[in-house]
């Protein structure tokens, strides 16, 4: 009994002391934390989303602090958090550049799957099936929700088998962007007077386009030929908005022969040509 007793005073003696150089040690070695991080992450939304492409808001927060990030990368915050955080770091405020994540397919090609597909409702399952998955277009959308799974706004939802964007929900993270195993979303700015969207991947010729999807980009080029600020070129048989130049005038929606090119998410009908008064 003696021995037991001492062996539990030897131990909380041992912890006693180990918990007193541990303490020392903290004190010691600690690295003082700028009150400007803990303010930072007070403002910040708390989303832990990684849009900005630090690990979390406390990441975020560090960084600014640390000078490292630009006070307006936080995409769920927007503008407000970037003023916020401008005021903590005593510096001017930075707009931020609002993005939306853009699906590069309108679903052409349902209908036309090279097989029927039973499995597990996950695109990156499906995609590791031969051909990369069931869908006719190399490049269309699996639809079966895996970007919709990791969107943290509620933002994204597939809606007749093809993923659609919520833009005023969407903040940007980038999540799904991420999460497509066929890398067919990105993010777009969305800083035009209206948001002009070419949504098509398909880098394959136009006469296999038309054979696997009704309204695919086949590279004609009359959107190109129609931008009044050269915004458009086709490369690799796909057309590519340059958004810096784009002015979201519309007229290569209205050109597009196969009605994929949209307009604020929508086809814009085409105008008629008003016939050219006669001669007295």
């Amino acid at each position: 009994m003696t021995t037991v007793i001492a062996a539990v005073a030897v131990l909380g003696i041992m912890g006693a002391v180990f918990g007193g150089i541990l303490a020392v040690a903290a004190k010691v070695f600690a690295v003082e934390k700028d009150p400007r991080e803990e303010a930072i992450a007070g403002v910040l939304p708390g989303a832990n989303c990684g849009g900005c492409g630090y690990p979390g808001c406390a990441g975020y927060a560090a960084a600014v602090a640390a000078g490292k990030a630009a006070t307006n990368c936080c995409a769920a915050g927007g503008d407000a958090v970037a003023a916020q955080i401008a005021e903590i770091m005593g510096v001017k405020a930075e707009a931020t550049v609002k993005e939306v994540a853009q699906v590069q397919c309108t679903g052409g090609c349902r209908g036309r799957e090279k097989y029927n597909y039973v499995g597990i409702s996950d695109c990156s399952a499906a995609a590791r099936l031969p051909g990369g998955g069931p869908a006719g277009c190399a490049y269309g959308c699996l639809g079966l929700g895996t970007c919709e799974k990791v969107c943290p706004f509620d933002a994204i939802h597939v809606v007749d088998g093809v993923a659609k964007v919520d833009e005023d929900k969407c903040k940007a993270c980038k999540k799904c962007v991420d999460a497509c195993p066929r890398h067919i979303i990105l993010l777009a700015p969305h800083k035009t007077k209206r948001h002009v969207a070419i949504t098509c991947s398909s880098k394959d010729k136009g006469v296999t386009v038309r054979q696997v999807c009704d309204n695919g980009c086949i590279g004609c080029g009359l959107c190109a030929k129609a931008c009044p600020k050269q915004a458009i070129t086709v490369d690799k048989n796909l057309a590519v908005i340059d958004y810096d130049k784009c002015v979201g005038c519309g007229l290569c929606a209205q050109k597009c022969p196969r009605k994929l090119i949209t307009v604020d998410g929508k086809v814009p009908e085409i105008k008629p040509v008003a016939p050219a008064a006669k001669a007295q």
